[in-house]
């Protein structure tokens, strides 16, 4: 069996909200639990720079699966229409 085959998948939704109170679910999945603390430490935390949000909570929760790619997309999006919202 390939290591590909053998990796176990977590499917997870990423809850985030502003200081704002405006908030957004986005479903997403990672093969590993490792993959989610360094998307939390590193993409969010560009992402949420780039769009100029500050005090962005995070909730991760287990839940349906989504393409990582399209996780980003959508996390940056939601991040820039709160950063315009809140400015």
């Amino acid at each position: 069996m390939s290591r590909e085959a053998q990796r176990i998948e977590y499917p997870y939704t990423l809850k985030i909200e502003t200081l704002a109170g405006q908030s957004v679910t986005v479903p997403l999945a990672f093969l590993t639990r490792e993959e989610i603390a360094n998307f939390l430490q590193t993409d969010f935390q560009r992402l949420a720079q780039q769009a100029g949000v500050k005090g962005a909570r995070v909730l991760v929760e287990q839940a349906a699966t989504a393409d990582y790619s399209n996780v980003l997309q959508e996390v940056e999006a939601y991040l820039r229409r709160a950063a315009l919202k809140a400015g």
